[in-house]
């Protein structure tokens, strides 16, 4: 089994489709071991620990850089085995530090058909506003691996939402998230699981 650590910095609603996927069996080549938090207050944490993960809050604010903030994370990542990790809402822009640590290894659901209301600054609400702004009638979510640009990886997996005539950005979300997102991140999940375990034995 592939130990899966989760990032998390709010609500966890994506954190929870996951948690609800392994219980189902729906992802069965990974097991959920950590969830790492960058917000002290997220719900995400209460989540894990009625699921019975541990978690771990590290802020930002108390390292002197970046840098010393990602190695705290990798050490973090480290010292719980973690072989895969999956950015579920985790607000922060990670560099090639931690990237280079985790090459192949990191995955992030984006609430837009990318390469649609992707990038720096797209994120939250903000993607759902811009998207009815211009008027399309069809979103989704993508699930894609992570490199040094903001929403530049490979694309893993892309699930379609029809938008609707009276949606405001709030209903877009919510609706996105449902029949998006919860589905396409789990499923995504077990799938780079099952490909890091299969290169696994491989290599035992």
């Amino acid at each position: 089994m592939i130990k899966i650590a989760v990032l998390v910095s709010g609500g966890g609603t994506n954190l929870q489709a996951l948690i609800d996927a392994e219980r189902q069996g729906v992802i069965r080549s990974g097991t959920l071991s950590l969830v790492v938090s960058n917000n002290a207050n997220a719900y995400a944490v209460e989540r894990a620990k009625a699921a019975g993960i541990e978690s771990r809050v590290l802020l930002k604010r108390d390292f002197p850089s970046q840098e010393a903030f990602e190695d705290a994370l990798i050490n973090t990542l480290k010292e719980k085995g973690i072989e895969f990790v999956v950015l579920a809402g985790f607000m922060s822009i990670l560099g090639k530090r931690f990237i280079d640590a985790y090459e192949g290894r990191i995955i992030n659901v984006h609430p837009a058909l990318i390469p649609s209301f992707c990038g720096k600054g797209y994120y939250g609400l903000r993607v759902h506003e811009e998207a009815l702004k211009k008027g399309v009638k069809v979103t989704g979510a993508t699930v894609h691996y992570v490199n040094e640009i903001a929403d530049g990886g490979e694309i893993i997996a892309q699930k379609a939402v029809r938008v609707l005539k009276n949606d405001t950005p709030e209903t877009l979300q919510k609706r996105v998230m449902r029949q998006a997102e919860w589905i396409i991140l789990p499923r995504a999940t077990e799938m780079v699981c099952k490909k890091l375990s299969k290169t696994k034995g491989e290599n035992v």
